[in-house]
């Protein structure tokens, strides 16, 4: 779907919010579909990617179930599959011994940085910006996400 061209060659177009969204959402469909591609060529689930994507310090299993949207015991699963191939580490929290926090491992953060390395589809099309939009869209998304993340 292409934008509507202004009548007026001053006036850029303003999509309607219900625009906007419908672009967010094939975007981000088409960005989590080549995550998921990328994280299977790593032997990942998208689910697992996502986990240690996650992780840039310890996280607490309940926390992950948050940020995952799903059951603390969903969590649980995902994590003794990681831990088993030596990409993530449960550790106690230093503040509450009964708390598991969750930790990337060296070759867990590793095969994160590969899959968004992978990911061609995302980089192509970041490809096509210039400078200037790339900064422009950095900006805005930018702008957005504190909004959208004030309840995550």
């Amino acid at each position: 779907m292409s934008a509507p061209t202004s009548s007026a060659s001053t006036t850029p177009y303003a999509p309607t919010k219900l625009e906007l969204l419908e672009l967010l959402a094939a975007i981000g469909t088409a960005q989590w579909r080549d995550f998921a591609a990328a994280a299977a060529h790593h032997g990942l689930t998208s689910t697992q990617a996502r986990v240690l994507a996650q992780l840039n310090g310890p996280l607490p299993m309940r926390g992950l179930a948050t940020l995952l949207v799903c059951d603390a015991s969903n969590v649980t699963g995902i994590v003794d599959r990681l831990e088993a191939r030596d990409l993530v580490r449960r550790e106690a929290d230093p503040g509450d011994r009964r708390v598991k926090n969750v930790v990337a491992t060296e070759a867990g953060r590793e095969v994160i940085r590969r899959v968004r390395a992978e990911m061609q589809a995302t980089h192509g099309a970041l490809d096509t910006l210039d400078d200037a939009e790339s900064a422009t869209l950095y900006a805005l998304l930018e702008r957005l996400r504190p909004a959208m993340e004030k309840d995550a």
